[in-house]
């Protein structure tokens, strides 16, 4: 089997039993930054991961490929497609628990970096959030139903990655750098306030 079809040299693609459409439908849109996300995860994991995030990632881009099916497929519910559940965004959310409980209190906002795997999660973050507001644009403007699932898998899965960035920073040694607000002179002039030494 050839890996080119030839068959979108013309800007169509074919959805999972479903008719041709421009792959820039919104819906190839949201198949492609799921693409995308899975594709900034095995990223990450091509690095030294701590492996209980390894093993949460890999179970994740699983669950991406499975997202991927069911949003490429018109009716996915008819075509036994439709795979992720309830149970998967609680599953999400005992991951972020248990890894934040690790990690001191957060109370400022954090620069995404640190090393280069947290640096990594952090750019996989950035990438859900995308993937999650194509979603809701799909969403807002299909006749088809889709399952609202998929929107709150996304939005916990952004959370996961932050804590998990931030446990990777943890795991070397190397604390959170928080934002430093703009700061403005008597005179009017911008500049930028001296960072905090962290504890």
């Amino acid at each position: 089997m050839k890996i080119y079809t030839r068959t979108g040299d013309l800007g169509e693609t074919g959805l999972f039993a479903g008719p041709r459409v421009g792959k820039d439908m919104p819906r190839i849109e949201v198949c492609g930054a799921v693409d995308e996300l899975n594709a900034t995860l095995g990223m990450a994991r091509a690095d030294a991961l701590d492996p209980d995030t390894d093993r949460i990632l890999e179970r994740v881009q699983h669950e991406l490929f499975a997202i991927g099916a069911e949003l490429a497929t018109p009716d996915p519910a008819r075509h036994g497609v439709q795979w992720i559940k309830r149970e998967h965004v609680l599953a999400l959310e005992a991951d972020i628990d248990r890894r934040d409980a690790e990690l001191p209190p957060l109370r400022e906002f954090i620069l995404p970096g640190g090393t280069r795997t947290a640096a990594l999660l952090h750019l996989a973050r950035a990438v859900c959030r995308r993937a999650e507001r194509r979603l809701v644009s799909l969403i807002r403007h299909c006749e088809e139903k889709i399952s609202l699932v998929l929107i709150a898998y996304l939005n916990r899965l952004s959370d996961l990655l932050f804590v998990l960035a931030r446990a990777e920073n943890a795991r070397a040694g190397r604390g959170d750098v928080a934002w430093r607000k703009p700061q403005v002179d008597r005179e009017g002039e911008v500049g930028v306030a001296s960072p905090k030494p962290r504890s």
